[in-house]
């Protein structure tokens, strides 16, 4: 391999020739050698767009020359796109401040903005981090990424997810079945009711992600070290929210107070909050499913789910719920994120958190985890459920909680006496509540309609 002489102000490295990176990147190379997490690709595309947005601001400003912005600003154009994410081989276990991820992203776009121009034009620190520090950029990019990932990757999800829902809710109007509580047998539900349950906790999760967007569309740029704005420009922090803002078309704000935005991430705690909410939930729905689904003889049996493998290297014909398992099992991962992301940002000392690439490597995960789990489950599992009526339709008459229909007539007591005879004799509960003297059998198919009970207010 070749390599070239860097300079810093610790002295000079040794760095690959083909690379852009420089001394600073280098030795955060050499000294964590620390896993294999490299930052989340989503900080590389968000440093890419805030330090074009702190070029443009600063040449509105009239702290840049047009020249160097142009060459900032096209050096950035690639590393969004992300045909320089080779450069950026930094891992997670760094410093904890990002420090060494922002100088990354000063070198390299220093370097292919050099060599754009076709000259030594741009330093690193003086000309790419002009009006900043590591400890606004990192928390600004760790913003920027956050509400790009959710909204244009896991909202897309939801709604497809959504959407199949609704579809199921109206091919599966009217069809009663036997509902159920502490898994055990309960009064009659409509499987569209069941699922409408499910479509709300996605919408309801997806509420609670656009009120946490809120706070995450503050940025922290303009602080500079300490939240006190040195070195940066009057309207610095304002301008670069509005370029930051043009160039994701998201509308994103400066912080209003800039020493808790450098301190504290109570935002990123709170929005994933939200995102273990949705884990919660989606964990409920795949489990649902695959009890539903179970069987297919000696189980629930009341849906179909699509057979998309073979189940068992033993046993043939075996076809298990995998995508619901895989669902689950992104659901616990996220859980377990949640605990991450609370701890590093309890850890705030004094004007800077300091266990920033932790908190986002989690954060971005579950974002990721997410968005292509509720792809997958959608597409492979939900989209092909089918109910079997008359397994539903057969569990549901021989259902002991139907009797809750005879409480208005016979009594609470009454019924209870009627459902556990029935169970008791292995006998139907028009048969026990008439050997009981409760009803006559005329009466009893007068008032025992279990269809309807799934409408009790029509």
């Amino acid at each position: 391999m070749e390599y070239r002489i860097e300079k810093d102000t610790m002295g000079e490295m040794k760095v690959p020739a083909d690379r852009y990176w420089a001394a600073q990147t280098q030795r955060s190379y050499q000294n964590f050698r620390i896993g294999d997490e490299v930052m989340p690709r989503e900080i590389t595309r968000a440093f890419g767009i805030l330090k074009k947005a702190a070029a443009l601001a600063n040449y509105n400003l009239g702290k840049l020359p047009e020249e160097k912005k142009n060459a900032i600003a096209a050096a950035c154009d690639e590393v969004i796109s992300g045909s320089l994410n080779g450069h950026f081989p930094l891992v997670v276990w760094q410093t904890g401040s990002g420090t060494q991820s922002n100088m990354n992203a000063n070198e390299v776009i220093a370097n292919r903005g050099n060599e754009i121009a076709g000259k030594k034009l741009l330093h690193p620190n003086d000309d790419i981090n002009k009006s900043q520090s590591s400890n606004d950029t990192f928390p600004t990019a760790m913003h920027i990424a956050a509400v790009v990932a959710i909204e244009d990757n896991l909202f897309p999800a939801m709604d497809t997810l959504i959407a199949t829902l609704k579809r199921l809710e109206a091919e599966n109007e009217g069809i009663v079945k036997s509902g159920r509580t502490h898994l055990q047998d309960a009064v009659p539900i409509a499987f569209s009711q069941e699922i409408s349950g499910w479509r709300n906790m996605i919408e309801k999760t997806k509420a609670q992600l656009a009120l946490a967007l809120e706070g995450l569309k503050e940025l922290a740029l303009g602080g500079t070290a300490v939240g006190t704005g040195l070195n940066a420009p009057k309207g610095f922090a304002e301008e670069v929210a509005a370029q930051v803002s043009a160039l994701t078309g998201k509308k994103f704000v400066t912080a209003e107070n800039k020493y808790h935005a450098l301190t504290s991430k109570d935002e990123l705690v709170f929005a994933h909050g939200a995102l273990k909410a949705l884990a919660c939930n989606l964990m409920k729905i795949a489990n649902d499913v695959r009890w539903l689904a179970s069987g297919p003889r000696d189980g629930l049996g009341e849906i179909f789910i699509p057979e998309n493998e073979p189940g068992s290297s033993i046993m043939p014909g075996k076809v298990n719920p995998t995508q619901c398992e895989s669902m689950t099992m992104v659901a616990v991962q996220v859980m377990a994120n949640d605990v991450a992301v609370g701890v590093g940002a309890s850890q705030g000392n004094f004007e800077l958190n300091v266990f920033m690439p932790v908190i986002i490597y989690n954060f971005l995960q579950s974002v990721r985890l997410l968005a292509d789990g509720i792809r997958s489950f959608e597409s492979n599992c939900v989209t092909g459920i089918k109910a079997n009526k008359e397994k539903m339709h057969h569990n549901l008459y021989n259902s002991l909680m139907l009797v809750t229909a005879l409480n208005p007539y016979i009594g609470y007591e009454n019924a209870a006496k009627t459902a556990k005879k029935a169970y008791k004799e292995n006998i139907s509960l028009k048969e026990a509540c008439v050997e009981l003297g409760f009803l006559t059998a005329e009466k009893f198919d007068e008032v025992f309609r279990p269809e309807e009970m799934a409408y009790p207010q029509k």
